[in-house]
């Protein structure tokens, strides 16, 4: 076995089973601690016979959707003997998900390190600080993965790995995880049967999470991939040969990716949309004057996806409920995604997109 695979599997001893006993009891009670983030109506007359909800993950107590995948990766950690009391954890990130693990890293009293772009928003990374973790900056085209492998062999550390184990360990059958979650809202909420869910995927966890819930359900809605234009998701899952896409990486932090990850299920996937970044980001702060508070460019291209499906549903005459995730707020963008002079700098016109999403807002017609 290499260095790296002792590295990512270092097993805990015998004697360490104290020490994760209290562990796991810490991320049990830190969820049990927690509240369910609300799911919200969005204020679109246009379409009245289809209702469109916005699950706010901004309200979780990192902040964004992250903080579900990063209690689940280490609770997957420990049980699974990869993280013991003495751990070095390090993870390959584009920010937010780097942020929930600081967080869970220092309830647990873990060193954590993050391997992350030197694009990453400012914001991010002193969130990460803040949290008591270290931020590691890699240049433009380095492989993150890559770089958290070779730092974990360099520091004795575990790389906790997002993009191999979001999949295997996210909940997906018991009533806490998010798919479980929607549907007990949508009931009390007293709204139509599901219809769609638009979602982004970067690891992949939260869209087959919430894709196996459906089907383990027996539920008929559908699963909408919205995905940066620059990103191979949404060509994999049109040609399941295509693994990888060189070329520079999307500016909408957090979803999309370069080469198909594990954690990636294309199968669960009923429908795919290529996002441009312009429109994401005029999205985004569309969504963000609907709200009246900022939401991050991730949100802003599922936005772009629920305009596309719901138009549709509604020149057809179907109906039922479409719902999508806030991910994060858009206050770790301020000076990217919500600054004039950085949309300038990186030559994006927002305008003709602003455009068509107003008049979705308005009419309900979307333009192709």
């Amino acid at each position: 076995m290499d260095d790296v695979a002792v590295a990512l599997l270092k097993p805990t001893t015998m004697t360490d089973r104290d020490a994760v006993a209290n562990m796991v009891a810490r991320l049990h009670e830190e969820e049990a601690r927690a509240t369910e983030t609300p799911l919200l109506r969005l204020d679109l007359p246009a379409v009245p016979n289809i209702p469109v909800y916005l699950k706010d993950e901004t309200r979780q107590p990192t902040g964004s959707l992250k903080h579900r995948l990063a209690r689940s990766l280490f609770m997957h950690g420990l049980v699974s003997g990869r993280i013991g009391p003495d751990s070095t954890i390090i993870e390959a990130s584009s920010g937010s998900t780097a942020v929930s693990e600081a967080y869970f890293a220092r309830l647990l009293g873990l060193p954590f390190v993050a391997v992350v772009p030197r694009t990453t928003s400012p914001a991010k990374l002193a969130l990460i600080e803040a949290h008591g973790g270290e931020c590691h900056l890699v240049e433009p085209g380095v492989d993150v993965r890559e770089e958290s492998q070779r730092l974990a062999v360099e520091r004795g550390g575990v790389f906790i790995d997002q993009f191999t184990y979001a999949e295997r360990a996210s909940d997906w059958q018991g009533r806490s995880n998010i798919g479980a979650a929607i549907l007990d809202q949508l009931v009390a909420a007293g709204a139509p049967e599901l219809a769609w869910v638009v979602a982004g995927a970067g690891t992949g966890g939260t869209i087959t999470t919430i894709g196996r819930h459906l089907r383990y359900r027996g539920l008929d809605a559908k699963i909408c991939l919205v995905d940066p234009d620059r990103s191979v998701l949404h060509r994999h899952c049109n040609d399941r040969a295509q693994s990888a896409c060189p070329g520079p990486a999307s500016l909408v932090e957090g979803i999309g990716r370069q080469r198909v990850e594990a954690s990636f299920l294309p199968a669960l996937v009923d429908r795919w949309l290529a996002v441009p970044d312009a429109a994401s980001i005029a999205a985004a702060r569309g969504l963000s004057r609907l709200l009246g508070r900022e939401c991050g460019g991730s949100t802003g291209t599922a936005f772009w996806g629920v305009a596309t499906v719901v138009a549709e549903m509604a020149r057809t005459g179907r109906s039922g409920a479409v719902v999508f995730l806030c991910c994060d707020g858009g206050e770790r963008y301020a000076s990217s995604y919500f600054n004039d002079t950085w949309v300038r700098d990186q030559a994006l016109d927002l305008a003709p997109f602003a455009t068509r999403l107003n008049a979705f807002v308005e009419t309900g017609r979307f333009a192709n």
